[in-house]
């Protein structure tokens, strides 16, 4: 038997959650009507995301200014992926206002017996989202075109409907620097990005609020949730779900580029509500609801999609970075003024900024734990730390040396600057680096990167470079550099 509701209330951007869970009677016997939001006009399906009449044109805007509502930036890549960005599968992804809006908003729930759910889903134009109950019964949600909203899909599948294709960012475990992703050879079988990630709805006038939801439609326009995801009615007979690893999100405390401190690691759910985090990533029983916080994303909000962190920076917020040309300005400047290692006395310069991994001859190393900087050496190993090879002294691999100036022992590295300017949070003069990775960025930079915890894993967090992704060491994460002058 199939009861379908019409919606009368028109603003709602979040659904209540009650505690009705999968399994109760009435999880099971939903009411005989529902009142969600108004209808809408049938005769104007959704415009198909991905079609050739609309390929991704809000993503890579015609026109000479055009509303911009924000960028997403990839973290532990510095300034693009690491065999280039190519179309929509890139290290950064600026969302404009598109010609024609293509967001969706909920219309009309089904309670249907689930070996129907298939006949049921059979309008290709259709947005919906299934949530399978039981065996014997599911409810559908059907959607209907948002003439006041842009909607952008993010996730691993590289089918036309998802805007930004993001794939596992590789190398966060404490390895020193280069993180990568595994955009190269095809994507990681082991992958835990889901291939529908999450989606982000956009209001097409100002001030253009962007909201973050769980999941993305596929090929089909459905988000399926099945009988083993977490799932629930809510006390008004509404319907909200996780995805399996969860979409979890933090904004910042405060403001992010004056005040940066970390907030508190949220689960956002398929309907956009706001979770605390579950006992692990992909547990059935969700958080509590915390009511008082909402999935509209600001300045510095960070989105997890269980293998890749994504910032998001408004374009208010993007006026404090420095752009690409600064950036080069800045090193520039680094290299006028001559710096020298202090036992060779030959001059210091930081590569070009398209140079990236290959080590150049007159490049910058730094002793991590103290801060002197340096031209590369292959001597100072420690003798009496770990197993001597020949000569007595400590093999290479170990990474372990002792500074030449203060005689503290530590990781002895390259120096890179940081080149993504979308992660820095002021322009400020590149005078710290990450530790133990050495990208080299401004002191605000370093010190409120420093502070966010970034997860890793199914329950764990670490702060990490925004660079390459690389754990923090020592005990703040950062490292202010001490350059030696020339000498004349």
């Amino acid at each position: 038997m199939l009861h379908f509701f019409r919606p009368t209330s028109s603003e709602p951007q979040f659904w209540p959650v009650g505690m009705v869970l999968e399994g109760s009677s009435e999880a099971l016997c939903p009411p005989p009507s529902l009142e969600l939001r108004p209808s809408c006009n049938k005769s104007q399906p959704s415009p198909p995301l991905g079609s050739s009449s609309q390929p991704h044109d809000g993503v890579f805007p015609e026109e000479k200014e055009p509303v911009k509502y924000g960028e997403l930036i990839v973290l532990g890549h510095n300034g693009s992926l690491a065999h280039g960005d190519k179309g929509r599968r890139r290290s950064r992804l600026a969302l404009y206002k598109r010609p024609k809006a293509n967001g969706v908003k909920p219309d009309v729930i089904h309670n249907v017996s689930t070996p129907l759910v298939s006949k049921a889903l059979s309008n290709k134009s259709q947005h919906s989202i299934s949530y399978t109950l039981s065996r014997s019964h599911s409810v559908i949600v059907e959607y209907t075109h948002d003439i006041n909203t842009d909607m952008f899909q993010i996730g691993r599948s590289t089918e036309s409907m998802i805007d930004f294709v993001v794939t596992d960012t590789v190398g966060s475990g404490g390895g020193q620097g280069g993180g990568g992703a595994g955009e190269g050879g095809g994507q990681s079988a082991q992958s835990t990005i889901s291939r529908y990630a999450c989606r982000i709805m956009c209001e097409r006038s100002a001030p253009y609020t962007a909201r973050i939801y769980a999941a993305g439609f596929d090929s089909s326009k459905n988000i399926f949730l099945g009988e083993r995801a977490a799932k629930w009615r809510t006390s008004d007979g509404l319907m909200d779900g996780l995805t399996t690893n969860g979409v979890l999100v933090m904004h910042p405390a405060g403001e992010f580029v004056s005040e940066p401190a970390p907030g508190v690691w949220r689960e956002i759910s398929v309907c956009g509500n706001v979770f605390a985090l579950r006992e692990t990533r992909s547990a059935q029983q969700r958080g509590k609801l915390v009511e008082n916080e909402s999935n509209t994303l600001q300045d510095g909000s960070l989105i997890d999609l269980c293998g890749a962190t994504l910032l998001w920076r408004t374009p208010a917020g993007l006026r404090h970075t420095p752009t690409l040309k600064q950036l080069e300005s800045l090193r520039q400047e680094l290299n006028a003024a001559r710096p020298q290692c202090p036992v060779g006395f030959n001059t210091l310069a930081f590569p070009s900024l398209a140079q990236r991994e290959i080590v150049d001859k007159k490049q910058p190393w730094v002793y991590v734990n103290c801060g002197h900087v340096h031209g590369y050496h292959n001597w100072g190993y420690r003798k009496d730390k770990g197993p001597a090879g020949h000569g007595g002294t400590v093999p290479a691999n170990t990474g372990e040396r002792e500074c030449p100036m203060c005689r503290r022992v530590g990781p002895y590295v390259p120096l890179w600057l940081g080149c993504e300017g979308g992660l820095y949070l002021d322009a400020g003069p590149p005078t710290h680096a990450f530790c133990p990775c050495g990208h080299v960025c401004s002191e605000k930079t370093a010190g409120g990167w420093s502070q966010i915890p970034l997860p890793h894993g199914t329950h764990a967090f670490h702060a990490a470079c925004p660079f390459c992704g690389t754990w923090l060491t020592g005990e703040q994460g950062h490292i202010k550099l001490i350059f030696q002058g020339p000498v004349d």
